[in-house]
């Protein structure tokens, strides 16, 4: 484990401890307590990979191999603002208040725990803590659509956990150890790699379950759809992305894919992603609900990062990693503006909201910079991974792949101006006369989040020279 990096595992533990004690007379407490805890953190990652120093020397200064303190850092950020916007946004009497707060800085710790781990064992105990973690979370709100969609996410999910250690298992048989390094440098020799391979594919296959890449998407729309409505988007945003997503991208990396090793792994993911990518948007261009959209819409954003993971070069290991940070922020975006029109108009049907522009405007201008950033339009930050990726295919001889992948990029606009039409920019509904614009406080995270995308878009040339750098540490 990344030592410099443990107080970000160790302090939200100890916040999430003191929560239920502090917030037992005040309930306010819990907020305050999440909050701080993960603003002051934030802080100090800034200041480790912001300083002028750092910057002005390449980003050759950070510590470790740079994707853990990448990753932290988004965890960090997307845990703030559903921390944030959950403080406002929950009922005062809600029971489990401070509980719903100590789970929250919780899988903030085991997903910081699964980022920074060295080893399989390890990744896989803190996976495991934020499923439990994940599962209590949807179901904060007690309804029967949370319930639904927590048992869904908990046995549909399962297996994968047995894969996962069925491919462990098979890994220290045949390598004695299940550190990263082993694994690195066997697949650097020239050992046939047949038994490694199969412990390897075992646990993709456990991974691509947690991922939600279809096929095995059937919890996914579920699960975001029925969970507490800030929850959706601390799943979508970031849970699924560190504990399936980053995990695929992890192996591929260390399974040489660049280098031509397993070749039959590398091509299951690209198809997979491909596929993904697919299904997603053609399935979201026919949802009415604005939070099942975003669901499938998230499998298809899922399915480019897949994709650039099984090719597995420098520039879609590069455009892999960008993206999902992209994916945290855009995603997390959409996601608690559906929450915001939940709160305001009692709805997130489509045909029922429109023309909510006027009445809502941060709002729908806060969608339409995340909407774009989704689909890839210039100069937004979702445009240069997807350009990352699409290029890496191209430059390998996979100009199927890379076209396809710029269509469904299209489809991507295509679905989300439709959403926007509908919710946004329509003829005034019955449920949107009285939807007026949501709090100050409620705003101020998705605020927050769109002016990051469009900073890590117009500061694009800083960004990759730090990506450049991690892509360089974790592969070679």
């Amino acid at each position: 484990m990344d030592k410099g990096l443990l107080a970000y595992l160790l302090i939200p533990l100890f916040a999430a401890v003191i929560i239920p004690f502090a917030a037992r007379c005040r309930r306010k407490l819990a907020d305050i307590i999440a909050a701080v805890t993960l603003l002051a953190g934030l802080a100090n990652l800034a200041w480790l990979v912001l300083r002028p120093s750092v910057i002005n020397g390449g980003f050759a200064d950070i510590p470790g191999d740079g994707l853990s303190l990448l990753l932290v850092a988004t965890i960090y950020l997307i845990g703030l603002c559903v921390t944030f916007f959950s403080a406002w946004f929950m009922d005062e009497e809600l029971p489990n208040r401070p509980a719903y707060y100590s789970l929250i800085l919780v899988s903030v710790a085991a997903m910081t725990g699964v980022v920074t781990t060295s080893d399989f064992f390890t990744l896989y105990v803190f996976i495991e803590v934020l499923a439990v973690t994940t599962f209590a979370l949807i179901t904060t709100d007690e309804s029967a659509g949370g319930i639904e969609g927590a048992l869904k996410y908990f046995f549909l999910t399962f297996p994968a956990s047995a894969l996962i250690i069925a491919g462990l298992a098979v890994l220290l048989l045949t390598l004695g150890s299940l550190s990263f390094e082993n694994l690195r440098i066997f697949m650097a020799s020239d050992i046939p790699s047949g038994p490694v391979t199969f412990g390897a594919a075992l646990m993709l296959l456990g991974f691509l379950i947690k991922s939600g890449v279809v096929p095995f998407h059937a919890w996914t729309p579920d699960a975001y759809q029925g969970a507490y409505a800030p929850v959706s988007a601390h799943l979508a945003g970031i849970v699924t992305k560190i504990s399936g997503v980053y995990a695929i991208v992890k192996l591929a990396t260390l399974l040489r894919f660049f280098d031509g090793r397993a070749q039959g792994l590398s091509g299951m993911l690209m198809f997979l992603g491909m596929l993904s990518i697919a299904v997603g948007a053609l399935a979201a261009l026919r949802q009415k609900d604005f939070k099942r959209m975003l669901a499938f819409s998230s499998i298809s954003q899922v399915g480019y990062i897949v994709l650039a993971a099984g090719l597995g070069t420098p520039l879609a290991i590069m455009g892999a990693v960008f993206h999902l940070v992209n994916h945290a922020t855009f995603k997390t975006v959409l996601f608690l503006n559906s929450a915001s029109l939940e709160r305001s108009a009692g709805t997130t049907d489509m045909d029922k909201l429109g023309g909510l522009e006027h009445s809502m405007p941060w709002t729908s201008w806060t969608s339409v910079v995340a909407l774009l950033s989704t689909a890839g339009v210039p100069p937004l930050s979702g445009f240069w991974s997807k350009l990352l990726i699409i290029l890496a295919l191209w430059e390998s001889g996979f100009k199927t792949y890379a076209v396809l992948a710029l269509l469904f990029s299209i489809v991507t606009l295509a679905y989300f101006m439709v959403m926007q039409r509908k919710v946004f920019f329509g003829l005034k509904t019955r449920a949107a006369e009285n939807s007026p614009e949501v709090s100050a406080p409620l705003l101020a995270p998705v605020v927050l989040l769109s002016a990051v995308i469009v900073a890590l878009g117009l500061l694009f040339p800083y960004f990759y020279t730090y990506v450049r750098v991690v892509t360089e540490r974790i592969i070679l």
